[in-house]
């Protein structure tokens, strides 16, 4: 095209961001709504210029969530008898503190990965004495060596232990004294209320990690943008907006509702670090993910692009007094910006933009 002088074009301005196109003509505009009626007229549209920039394109899209705290599982016991005593709902347990009571007895949290599934006694070998000697230490009971062998200074440090938690001192564990978790719960559901007659195996409550977490049921469909390790902003309730990331996607999908409310989805949880996130459990959240991403091209704002009565899209590039139209191929947006393509543009070049 040849150059003209600003102003001496007809020009149709294109406002792709929010879905309304404005076309802009001798200084005038007039704005259309998608669907083309005419949502406003005669407004006066002052003109700028942006900078033609090259670096990656970014798109992202919104999906719902629930910041909750992780990994939910039932916690069983080898106890059995009436409960007596058990924690609220929300409650946190650590190390050396007390699940819940059944006939009077504490049955105590300590961590590890091993199930109690038996008694442990002198002469017995294995991970589930090893784990049981390292909480012991922990607990402050020492004088023995942390290794696979329940030996006679391991029975010792059992029993201080028991006389300290109100048991019956045998030098033994049993399952009904002991379940071991990966670390710290927080008490999700009491499932055996006080009263409630318990049996050896029976779930008594259920409890989650500690640490605060976002989880998204994602459409299967879109499972494609959740990536582990992955950086997602997420908006608390209240408006305020954190970074987290992608820590967990299952790798199984799940089918939720019946008829057109069905869908499948995949699991995906988000790490908040050490983000302000408040106590509420099971509230609503906001998560901005990577949808796209296009690397090393040519962008301009959205709002730079123009409608020129031949078709398709062009922008106007402003060289001092100087502005020509130039037409471009448009691919991928993101971040308020639209990739661009041909036309001769150069990183650094200057375009028309609407003034805001």
């Amino acid at each position: 095209m040849p150059e003209r002088p600003a102003g001496g074009w007809e020009m149709r301005w294109v406002l792709v961001a929010g879905g309304v196109a404005v076309v802009v003509a001798g200084g005038s505009a007039v704005a259309f709504a998608r669907g083309g009626d005419q949502a406003e007229a005669g407004h006066e549209v002052k003109l700028t210029t942006a900078v033609v920039t090259r670096g990656d394109l970014v798109d992202t899209e919104k999906v719902d969530g629930k910041l909750t705290y992780g990994e939910p599982r039932d916690v069983w016991t080898g106890a059995s008898g009436v409960v007596t005593w058990v924690p609220e709902q929300g409650a946190t347990v650590k190390r050396g503190g007390t699940l819940l009571r059944v006939a009077g007895k504490p049955v105590t949290l300590m961590y590890g990965g091993s199930p109690m599934y038996r008694v442990l006694k002198v002469g017995d070998e294995g991970q589930d004495v090893r784990q049981l000697e390292k909480n012991l230490v922990a607990l402050g009971y020492g004088g023995l060596t942390v290794d696979k062998e329940f030996t006679g200074a391991t029975e010792d440090a059992v029993e201080k232990w028991q006389d300290d938690r109100g048991l019956e001192v045998t030098g033994t564990v049993g399952e009904g004294e002991v379940v071991f978790q990966d670390g710290p719960v927080r008490v999700r559901e009491v499932k055996a209320p006080e009263g409630r007659q318990v049996a050896k195996g029976q779930p008594v409550l259920e409890v989650a990690g500690t640490t605060r977490i976002v989880h998204v049921d994602l459409d299967a469909d879109k499972q494609d943008i959740a990536k582990e390790g992955a950086k997602v902003s997420v908006e608390l309730p209240g408006g305020a907006v954190v970074k987290g990331t992608v820590r967990e996607v299952s790798g199984v999908a799940e089918k939720t509702g019946s008829g057109q409310d069905a869908k499948t989805t995949v699991g995906v949880d988000i790490a908040l670090g050490k983000a302000g996130t408040g106590r509420l459990d099971e509230a609503p959240v906001s998560v901005e993910m990577e949808s796209e991403r296009r690397k090393d091209v040519l962008s301009v704002p959205v709002e730079a692009l123009l409608a020129p009565r031949e078709g398709g899209f062009a922008v106007e590039v402003v060289e001092g007094a100087v502005r020509r139209l130039v037409a471009v191929r448009t691919g991928a947006f993101g971040g308020g910006r639209v990739e661009v393509s041909e036309g001769g543009l150069r990183e650094g070049m200057k375009v028309g933009v609407p003034a805001k």
